[in-house]
């Protein structure tokens, strides 16, 4: 007899339902699974190797891993880094030693596998290396410095990207299709798109949340601004709003007004931009804006991101504010930025001039035959540890000047320091 107030298994999300179950329904990564690219290649050559996808949140590493154990019918083991530990690690040996007798294949997926201490990775290693499983890590983080390198060298690193404008458009055709419903009008899928992120599931639990207060009726801007809310308002990354308020804090600092600066940090924080994305932001103002006028300003900003980057959010969010603000107020000078640019499109529209030969190595006997580093003056030895009138610019550019200093902060001795050396070369010139 059946129970008819028994409850209902509760549906998958939208996300699950549609995860691929062959590599030719991914959406995304074409250089990864495109016709002769590097995991389309191993798929079809039978090659099972351990691997570590390195990517942004929701792009398809938990299912690029499904699909290899489903391709070579080998056992999936998943554990996750958050939450296991070495306890995990020892089941999924057992469970492979198992499958190893039965004459089939593992593969252990570690999600977040950089949230693994080096003890933790290192046990994974002599498995690895005998074959008892294929070992594959899942990362948000560059593998370069949150991998151990034991294990990097082990495993191929495969770099995957955010889905794009176009390839998230496909995935919302496809999850209205899922989902019974009419596609949303355009202005509503740009608003999804931009809202995303290059996110797949962010999108498709998105889409869900929308449809289900639509109850049937086509989603646009203003259904969407129901469901999201404020995320949607404030953090519209694929918007206008989005650049402006960066454009904002950045013209802010430069303009040295602390006020406004944290005014526009708080607004990104307050709207969900990544931490991560305003700091490096801070850092090249650090350099564009205030460089060697006050050189304190590119390690306060430094050290405030590594801060963030311990603590996390909320605590690190000071950290990052103390550095906006000292950039606001520090002096300014973006005499090494136009120097920089103006030797970049000068040296990108010049001829390849040759090293001038007193500058040269001599590392071989023919080297200094040729008279390579001969007339070379070592600056240490010369009087005030200054070479005056030594030439170190090719031949040709002998009284190029790109770097002027401003008369601000440091650069104002550092301007003083530069005059008394080219009075020196001045002087030596005049003497020659």
């Amino acid at each position: 007899m059946t129970d008819l107030f028994a409850a209902e298994p509760p549906a998958q999300p939208l996300a699950e339902r549609l995860r691929p179950k062959t590599l030719d329904e991914v959406i995304g990564q074409r250089h990864l699974l495109g016709p002769g690219m590097p995991l389309r290649t191993a798929f079809e050559a039978g090659r099972l190797q351990s691997m570590i996808l390195w990517g942004p949140p929701g792009v398809g590493k938990t299912t690029l891993a499904r699909l290899v154990a489903g391709a070579f019918d080998a056992q999936f083991i998943a554990i996750s880094a958050v939450l296991g530990g070495v306890k995990d690690i020892r089941e999924a040996v057992d469970r492979a030693q198992i499958a190893a007798q039965q004459g089939r294949r593992t593969v252990v997926f570690v999600d977040e596998v950089h949230r693994f201490n080096k003890a933790q990775q290192d046990a994974f290693l002599p498995h690895v290396e005998s074959g008892l499983f294929t070992f594959i890590g899942a990362t948000t983080e560059n593998p370069s410095f949150e991998v151990n390198s034991a294990l990097l060298s082990r495993a191929q690193v495969q770099v995957l990207k955010s889905l794009d404008a176009q390839e998230l458009q496909q995935l919302i055709a496809r999850g209205a299709a899922e989902l019974g419903i009419e596609p949303p009008t355009q202005q509503a899928a740009d608003r999804l798109i931009g809202y995303a992120d290059g996110d797949a599931r962010r999108l498709l639990n998105a889409l869900e949340s929308a449809a289900a207060l639509a109850g049937g009726a086509r989603i646009d801007e203003g259904l969407l601004e129901r469901t999201l809310g404020e995320q949607l308002r404030r953090y519209d990354k694929g918007g206008d709003q989005f650049y402006d308020v960066i454009s904002a804090l950045h013209k802010s600092v430069r303009g040295s007004n602390p006020d406004a600066s944290l005014y526009w940090f708080v607004r990104m924080v307050d709207g969900g931009v990544d931490a991560r994305y305003i700091a490096r932001r801070l850092i090249r103002m650090a350099s564009e804006d205030i460089g060697l006028a006050d050189p304190r300003a590119l390690r306060i900003t430094l050290d405030a991101a590594e801060t963030y980057e311990r603590l996390g959010s909320p605590e690190g969010e000071l950290a990052l504010a103390e550095a906006v603000v000292y950039l606001a107020i520090a002096p300014k000078s973006n005499a090494v930025y136009k120097a920089f640019n103006a030797v970049k499109a000068f040296v990108k529209q010049d001829q390849s001039r040759p090293v001038p030969v007193h500058l040269r190595n001599a590392p071989t006997k023919l080297m200094k035959e040729l008279g390579y580093g001969k007339a070379y003056r070592y600056a240490h030895d010369e009087p005030g540890g200054y070479a005056a009138g030594e030439q170190y610019l090719p031949d040709g550019l002998e009284h190029q000047r790109w770097y002027e200093p401003v008369p601000r902060g440091m650069e104002l001795r550092i301007a003083d320091k530069l005059a008394e050396l080219r009075r020196l070369d001045d002087e030596a010139a005049a003497e020659s």
